[in-house]
């Protein structure tokens, strides 16, 4: 039986879920009644109505105030701290209330404290390190460190190292922003780096970024070190060549796990999101065009599932990793399991573009283009292409290997998913209730149950997966063989020029889809 679905139902469903809105709710923001801090002066010099003056008084006794920016005056409407401001403390709801009234913001610029030249006036938390790539806590905008349930809205953060740091914080909402230009770690930054590099579990939980507009950031979100159950909803992800320095990742999640990526526009990035070792990540939903790899994994159980995907070199790139250690210790990397990710429902379209962008990711081999490539290197890797981030380690001896590019050498590293093969199509047939069966087969790890999903596209030529057909499921034989019928009804049959397919394993690990199959019309 075929099970047809779209994602964005699926994933509103997930999100409309009880148990899984209160994880993702955490602590509850301010509520009640408390006093107004007006912002009525944008200088910096700590007095009477400064931003800073509102964060100093609200951090004095949190939970009390609200800090409220506006308009003043005739624009542009624009605070310039000319040093690190106050780290707030939570729970504080801090508003430009001209946002919701006409749109206008109240930006928080940070071209008076990052002066230096490019990427080289963020360094990094390694001596000689800098720019995009590199742990780093350096030079922040707005700091949310060891605290909670802070809700930020209506403000433009740019030209920090990062824009909005969120460090070892959980519960807060940032949101209806707009986040340009920050040249160093990222736009936002939502970390449990323990100030050593270390993830620190359980301390940055349950935060929420929201319909924000990110625009020529170095990297315009970043999730690592232990962040998890977080949220990333209904933004707006874009970045130019021209002025963007190192237009690198839409969202980098590094040793982040089981966070929901939904609903997101990512466009004209080296990736769309770049998954670094996370495990059960979700990501549904989104729409990702112009990018070098709309979406790269590593890691296991990620989940890539109903996104739209056109016009990218590659939609999903499935990267090696290390063998975890012995007895289940983390191996390099920190690998604590094999790489095994999903790959499911997705509508892939003119995918294999001649896009170079390779600013600390994305796919500039030049033969590792297309729809599902397997074996793309990361930074890790002796054959990335591309730029790793300032200063850091890009010596190839010193550097991973990949079995599929570099040969059976000693410590290379497998293919993702299991190696597992695209399913062969080889013919239809007709069907007595009007329909057509598309007939295939495929190799797999004998005696287990896989998932054989079909894809329809309308011109001969088109090789991806332009929509989708649903699923079926099909049991290996002891040997490692398995054959398929996949009825097809007669309406989608006359849509179709020819069809594509995909295999997943029962623990799910999905292959590249399959060479298209006409259907003859």
């Amino acid at each position: 039986m075929n099970i047809t679905r779209t994602c964005s139902l699926l994933a509103l469903a997930l999100l409309a879920t009880p148990a899984f809105a209160q994880t993702l709710a955490g602590p509850a923001l301010p509520r009640g009644t408390q006093t107004v801090l007006k912002v009525t002066s944008y200088a910096d010099d700590g007095s009477d109505g400064t931003l800073r003056w509102a964060l100093e008084r609200n951090n004095a006794n949190p939970g009390h105030y609200r800090i409220e920016l506006s308009a003043i005056g005739a624009g542009p409407y624009i605070i310039r701290p000319t040093r690190e401001l106050p780290p707030i403390k939570g729970p504080v709801v801090i508003e430009n209330v001209d946002w919701a009234r006409n749109g206008t913001y109240v930006a928080i610029d940070g071209s008076a404290y990052v002066v230096g030249p490019g990427t080289r006036a963020c360094p990094g938390a390694v001596e000689g390190q800098y720019g995009t790539n590199v742990r780093t806590t350096t030079k922040p905008g707005l700091i949310l460190r060891d605290t909670e349930a802070v809700e930020i809205r209506g403000l433009e953060i740019s030209n920090f190292c990062i824009g909005i740091l969120v460090n070892r914080s959980s519960g807060n909402l940032i949101h209806d922003n707009r986040i340009v230009g920050n040249k160093g770690g990222a736009g936002i930054m939502v970390t449990a780096d323990d100030g050593k590099g270390n993830a620190t579990a359980t301390t940055t939980l349950h935060n929420r970024i929201l319909r924000n507009r990110f625009i020529n950031n170095g990297d315009a979100m970043e999730m690592t070190r232990g962040a998890a159950f977080n949220l990333v909803a209904d933004n707006f992800i874009t970045s130019d060549d021209k002025d963007n320095e190192e237009p690198s990742q839409g969202l980098e999640i590094l040793w982040g796990n089981d966070n929901v990526v939904v609903h997101n526009h990512w466009e004209n990035l080296s990736d769309g999101v770049q998954l670094n070792w996370g495990n059960r990540n979700y990501i549904s939903g989104n729409t990702f065009t112009g990018i070098s790899s709309a979406v790269t994994l590593s890691g296991t159980g990620n989940i890539v599932d109903g996104n739209t995907m056109i016009g990218n070199r590659v939609a999903v790139s499935v990267r090696p990793q290390a063998a975890p250690g012995a007895d289940a210790a983390p191996g390099r990397n920190r690998v604590t399991g094999p790489a095994v990710n999903t790959i499911s429902a997705n509508v892939m379209i003119d995918n294999g573009k001649d896009i170079r962008r390779c600013f600390a990711g994305g796919s500039c081999l030049p033969e590792l283009k297309g729809a599902i490539v397997f074996n793309v290197p990361g930074l890790e890797h002796g054959k990335f292409i591309g730029n790793r981030g300032g200063g850091v380690e890009g010596d190839p001896a010193k550097l991973e290997t990949i079995c599929a590019l570099d040969g059976q050498v000693e410590g290379c590293e497998p293919s993702p998913n299991h190696g597992q093969a695209a399913p062969t199509l080889l013919a239809t047939l007709g069907a007595s209730d009007g329909g057509v069966g598309v007939r295939g087969e495929f190799n797999g790890i004998p005696d287990s149950l896989y998932r054989v999903e079909m894809f329809a596209n309308s011109k001969r030529g088109m090789t991806e997966a332009e929509r989708y057909l649903g699923f079926i499921q099909v049991p290996v034989d002891a040997k490692g063989n398995a054959s398929f019928v996949f009825p097809l009804a007669s309406a989608d049959a006359a849509k179709a020029a020819n069809v594509t397919a995909t295999v997943t394993t029962t623990d799910g690990a999905t292959s590249p889809l399959s060479a298209p199959l006409m259907l003859g019309h």
